[in-house]
């Protein structure tokens, strides 16, 4: 058990399977109209013409346009935060394994919906920037979580400090390549391109810091 408080539902839950079945088709259709179209583009009405429902389906569970993106922001930062743990369980059980993992996970996880992740961010101002603070909080969580049997294997001083360098880093990187114009996008370029960042940042977390005696 946690204090941390019940997130708010950015729409009214379905009570029955039938309703859930729904709404999981609006949102795919959502993600899938502003992935290939953009933000703006997307309609309630383009909505219920993609997912096969009535307009009025849609009214039901949301009051409109804006608490439709703010689910669609919240299912896709859940996903996020579901893909990164299960690619951490699967990890080698090694250091270089566990940031090979996070590398990985991150970069395929911003590539799944390619310019569709930061413009929701971008778009949704405050509320999207505190959960987005929330996801990056928990994929921090998670490392260190999935790092801690290795962490007498880090030679900077501060092994906790040095590990929530590495991981700002990497997913600076991973957001980066998101958004820059000539993104690692294919397979083989994103494989080659998360296997140097987890060879860097486990390189920086087993070499002493400048000044630093090696940790014994």
């Amino acid at each position: 058990m946690t204090d941390e408080p019940k997130r708010p539902v950015p729409y009214r839950e379905p009570r029955q399977a039938r309703s859930a079945v729904t709404l999981a088709r609006i949102l795919r259709a959502a993600e899938e109209i502003a992935a290939s179209d953009g933000l703006e583009e997307m309609t309630i009405a383009g909505v219920a013409e993609r997912a096969g429902v009535a307009v009025g389906s849609i009214y039901r569970r949301f009051d409109g346009k804006e608490q439709l993106i703010t689910a669609l922001t919240e299912r896709m930062l859940e996903r996020r935060e579901e893909y990164v743990a299960e690619r951490l369980r699967s990890a080698d059980a090694s250091l270089p394994g566990v940031m090979d993992a996070y590398a990985h996970a991150l970069l395929q996880s911003f590539a799944d919906s390619s310019n569709l992740f930061p413009e929701l961010l971008r778009a949704r101002a405050t509320d999207a920037l505190d959960r987005g603070a929330r996801t990056i909080t928990e994929l921090h969580r998670l490392l260190l979580e999935a790092a801690a049997p290795y962490a007498h294997m880090i030679r900077r001083s501060d092994p906790a400090a040095a590990l929530d360098t590495a991981a700002r880093a990497i997913l600076g990187a991973c957001f980066h390549n998101s958004v820059r114009p000539d993104p690692a996008a294919d397979e083989a370029a994103r494989r080659r391109y998360a296997q140097e960042l987890g060879d860097m940042a486990t390189a920086y977390l087993l070499t002493p810091g400048r000044g630093e005696a090696p940790r014994t």
